[in-house]
């Protein structure tokens, strides 16, 4: 009956010391699978600063990226490579790699060793122990952690992309403060000659107290509106700074945004791209099906909860040595493992409720998206298309009517006031656009191509 136990302990050691030889720990740390999945989704391939030399390569991209005006797609391209917030989610990976990597091995034996004195006699106990619960449930553990490991890319495969979209958004508004402070500089030297042109007609008769101080009182608000420009755009590339990593926001931006589209994408289904595409969706799913498997676990050792096997060796001053086995079993007389189940089903029935609250949230989320991605292009349009060329039109005629002496000093100022005011409206429009549609992409978790693009306006 020994030899029968034996043979099938040893069995099971060799079975699960092959499955223990499989796992490993890999040298990307897991990270190859994220690197993959972020390219092909995003475009854009992040890197694991795993050593000095990998440090240096990002540092020399991060570099020669910056010695240039920097586009759109190459901030995106330093922050998913230098961010270091983004840097720590994906040492994640390699946790979560490693505990799948431990749970495919068998628990360490444990060796006991006894010399008693007794009598003149000397009594040599030998124990050799081995978690026969540990090995047995191994499978099992390794497919929990197995599936752990899958969810845990997938969050941090959503947090890329979280990264993406942020660094996009935030690139939009730093452009475009940046050329909002040009245009209020141009409008508060405007003003500032307006004033002074003003205060001579004044002397010389020509206007009157109150005009002066009309001109007088715009100067001082396009000084205002410049302080409160270079304010915002000093804050919108410090943010910029922050998603990219980078130690100073002394970096070059281009002068303004890129041109509307000739036409917005047309997607039809928003929702169930959403429900398939993000990566947040899947990870939630991944969290029910891994709680489910844990559940299952806990009600597979809900009794026994440990049982140790070992083999054990005597041997005595003039006695024979004793040879057999023995087995540590703990009796479940005070804890049957009812609370371990109920915990765990708890667990699970959470994380299926905040599945559904992901999947409401998703669709909800790509609606409103899609909603604010058509609005903000059909307005920015209409200022490209309809307000700036009236401006336009207005300014020659209102210039036309002056040099004729048709038309008044302040009236041509007024009218270079009125057109001041649509320019920086057709900024804040053009740059509502692209975060909407840097926000739509987030919201589906896909790429969302712009058709023919226009030239910069």
């Amino acid at each position: 009956m020994i030899s029968i136990f034996l043979a099938r302990r040893t069995m099971c050691v060799l079975v699960a010391a092959a499955l223990a030889g499989c796992a490993s720990v890999a040298p990307d740390h897991g990270f190859g699978d994220v690197e993959r999945q972020a390219q092909a989704r995003t475009g854009y391939a992040p890197r694991l600063a795993q050593n000095d030399d990998a440090k240096r390569d990002i540092a020399e991209t991060v570099s020669k990226l910056l010695q240039q005006p920097l586009s759109v797609n190459d901030a995106v391209r330093i922050a998913v490579i230098n961010n270091p917030g983004l840097q720590a989610s994906f040492w994640d990976v390699g946790i979560a790699q490693a505990d799948l990597a431990q749970a495919g091995r068998l628990p360490n034996p444990a060796l006991d060793f006894k010399r008693v004195n007794a009598g003149g006699g000397v009594g040599i106990e030998r124990t050799f122990t081995v978690n026969l619960i540990g090995a047995l449930t191994m499978p099992l553990a390794s497919r929990l952690e197995s599936r752990r490991f899958q969810q845990v890319k997938l969050a941090v495969g959503a947090e890329i992309e979280r990264k993406v979209a942020e660094t996009r958004r935030a690139w939009y508004e730093a452009v475009a403060a940046e050329q909002s402070v040009e245009y209020a500089k141009q409008v508060e030297q405007a003003a500032d000659a307006s004033a002074e042109l003003s205060e001579r007609m004044v002397k010389a008769g020509n206007a009157s107290k109150l005009d002066l101080a009309r001109e007088q009182a715009f100067h001082a608000e396009s000084s205002a509106a410049l302080a409160r420009t270079e304010r915002e755009a000093r804050a919108t590339r410090e943010k910029l700074a922050r998603l990219l990593g980078l130690a100073s926001s002394r970096f070059q931006l281009p002068e303004r945004l890129p041109g509307l589209p000739s036409s917005t994408a047309e997607l039809a289904d928003i929702e169930r791209i959403a429900l398939d595409q993000r990566l947040d969706v899947q990870a939630a799913r991944s969290d029910a099906e891994a709680t489910a498997a844990n559940l299952g676990l806990t009600r597979t050792t809900r009794f026994i909860n440990v049982l140790d096997l070992g083999y054990v060796r005597n041997t005595g001053a003039n006695e024979p040595a004793g040879r057999g086995y023995e087995v540590t079993l703990e009796l479940p007389l005070f804890d049957w493992g009812g609370a371990r189940v109920a915990r765990a089903e708890a667990v699970y029935m959470q994380s299926v409720n905040k599945v559904a609250q992901t999947a409401v949230d998703a669709r909800s989320e790509a609606r409103e998206a899609y909603a604010n991605y058509q609005s903000s292009y059909v307005l920015a349009k209409r200022y490209r298309d309809e307000v700036i060329p009236l401006r336009k039109k207005i300014s020659q005629e209102v210039l036309l009517r002056y040099n004729g002496m048709l038309a008044s000093t302040f009236e041509l100022l007024a009218d270079a006031r009125e057109q001041a005011s649509a320019v920086n409206a057709y900024i804040d429009a053009q740059k509502e656009y692209w975060i909407a549609h840097a926000t739509l992409e987030a919201a589906l978790g896909t790429r969302v191509a712009n058709p023919n693009q226009g030239a910069q306006q």
